[in-house]
């Protein structure tokens, strides 16, 4: 059965990630921005006075220009600093002049590590993923960096998976180290999930 999920997941990310690679930039560029529009207008990122976030990569959901309107807003915003062990770090974000490039090609900020506790006390949390369920589980890109790190998020704390919405799906496979989002952003709108 283990093996059924791990091929089914790894066809899945390849289908996902080739629609990806075939999306304009102009309409990354364009969905960016709808997609912090919404989610800098829910009620959740409003409250917040810290966000852990990410910095987008290649044809993921930019978070470009998320990023900025979080702090121009006076939020706190921590990023991921990725370990040798996959496992996440975090680090206060300052501006985009404060990215580095790092491991795998991730931009990083340059300030020191606050620990890898540091993401329980974010009021938000906003994950990358290739897809999600309906169920709230969703489909990273495999190396289990995600999941070990909301292993630390306490209960009740607005999880964000960020998409595409062609990347909503009815269900996606799962193991049991997989673990559940709360809500999902897309340039369309923002989704909050049942069973979380």
């Amino acid at each position: 059965m283990q093996e059924f999920i791990g091929t089914t997941k790894l066809a899945l990310r390849d289908q996902l990630l080739a629609a990806r690679r075939h999306l304009p930039l102009g309409v990354l560029g364009e969905r960016a921005r709808a997609l912090a529009d919404l989610l800098m207008d829910t009620p959740e990122v409003r409250r917040a006075a810290t966000v852990a976030a990410y910095v987008s990569v290649s044809s993921e959901p930019g978070t470009g220009p998320l990023l900025e309107q979080l702090r121009l807003s006076g939020k706190r915003v921590i990023l991921p600093l990725l370990q040798p062990d996959n496992d996440l770090d975090w680090a206060a974000y300052a501006g985009p002049e404060d990215l580095h490039t790092a491991r795998r090609g991730l931009l990083e900020p340059a300030g020191p590590p606050l620990g890898r506790g540091a993401l329980a006390t974010a009021d938000v949390v906003l994950v990358p993923g290739l897809a999600v369920g309906r169920d709230g589980f969703r489909l990273g890109r495999g190396g289990g960096s995600y999941d070990r790190a909301l292993a630390r998020v306490p209960v009740g704390t607005f999880v964000c998976v960020l998409l595409n919405s062609e990347e909503v799906l009815a269900t996606v496979p799962r193991d049991s180290h997989d673990r559940p989002v709360s809500a999902v952003a897309t340039e369309l709108e923002v989704i909050h999930l049942r069973g979380v």
